[in-house]
């Protein structure tokens, strides 16, 4: 069993600069376990059928389909394992520390081998410059248990309140779930109507996969731990397409700012975690971006969003 390395703190500090090289390591290894759930996944609209989901442990990709039964694919991040769970009781466990891509992919395809899993993935990463193959990365290769771990705790406090923002809307809305390509948290609300055609253009990313996704008009939360070109984990919110003056909207709180390169509203992931309520704090972020959204561009607000009927308390307690 590996070392249990766990961070206490519900919203601990992920500053990028400390963890840069294991994010790049681990998003990575997220794409290589993502590319496997689309090699055998039904299609879901708007690539669903590729996403991971918080666990109480780390990420999963849920259930994924293999002949007449299933298996699954979870990374556990507090005692740092990957785990291929197979519906008829065999499993594979391989170790999460430091090692390359090309190592990790090799135990990976291994290890569904010898659970006479077989398949093949595109192993040229997504939404990345440059795009290493999986079997050509050396170059990644570091893991910080602490900060893995410490990304996941951020990753479960903002899947918890995405989920409560998404109980507010009974229109077509996404999942709470994790993109493996762009490396976030997301979940996206949808007004009904057809949207114009997305320009694309998204790195190693087929413009038709993208033009589906953004098909229909949104609004979209999501939480990013940074990059190399921008690296300030934020809270974000966008709409596509975006409706004349969402850049000039009063959004709440004051440390929301729009950010004209990303189109989108951002929240620096310090402010929340600094707040006296981060949680109050997010969600007043959700909503007022939301609010902004959905009003500019004409969304039938009163068909799509929540009335919840009143519950005796002993209807509750059931």
């Amino acid at each position: 069993m590996a070392a249990r390395e766990a961070h206490t703190e519900i919203w601990p500090a992920l500053p990028f600069e400390e963890w840069k090289e294991t994010c790049a390591t681990l998003h990575m290894w997220t794409q290589v376990v993502g590319k496997i759930r689309l090699s055998l996944a039904p299609w879901t609209n708007h690539s669903w059928h590729v996403t991971l989901y918080l666990t109480a442990r780390g990420l999963t990709t849920s259930p994924i389909p293999h002949r007449a039964g299933i298996f699954e694919i979870r990374f556990d991040f507090i005692d740092h394992e990957l785990r291929i769970l197979k519906s008829d009781g065999a499993m594979r466990v391989i170790e999460l520390r430091p090692k390359s891509v090309a190592a990790f992919y090799r135990e990976v395809m291994a290890g569904l081998s010898e659970l006479k899993i077989d398949t093949k993935i595109n192993t040229t990463p997504n939404e990345v410059e440059p795009a290493i193959p999986f079997e050509q990365d050396d170059k990644h290769r570091s893991y910080d248990p602490e900060y893995a771990n410490r990304f996941w705790h951020v990753l479960a406090q903002s899947d918890r309140l995405f989920k409560e923002f998404r109980s507010r809307f009974c229109g077509k809305c996404s999942p709470v779930h994790f993109f493996w390509g762009s490396f976030d948290l997301a979940v996206t609300r949808f007004s009904g109507r057809p949207a114009p055609r997305h320009p694309g253009g998204i790195p190693h990313l087929p413009d038709e996969i993208t033009r589906e996704a953004y098909s229909q008009e949104v609004s979209s939360l999501g939480f990013w731990p940074g990059n190399a070109s921008a690296p300030t984990p934020i809270f974000y919110s966008y709409a596509y397409p975006e409706p004349q003056g969402f850049a000039n909207a009063k959004i709440q709180p004051e440390a929301a700012l729009y950010q004209s390169q990303l189109r989108e509203f951002i929240l620096p992931y310090n402010a929340v975690r600094s707040a006296e309520s981060p949680d109050e704090l997010l969600l007043e972020f959700a909503q007022s971006t939301y609010d902004a959204a959905s009003t500019l561009g004409k969304w039938d607000r009163a068909a799509l969003e929540e009335k919840k009927p009143a519950l005796h308390s002993t209807q509750q307690r059931s």
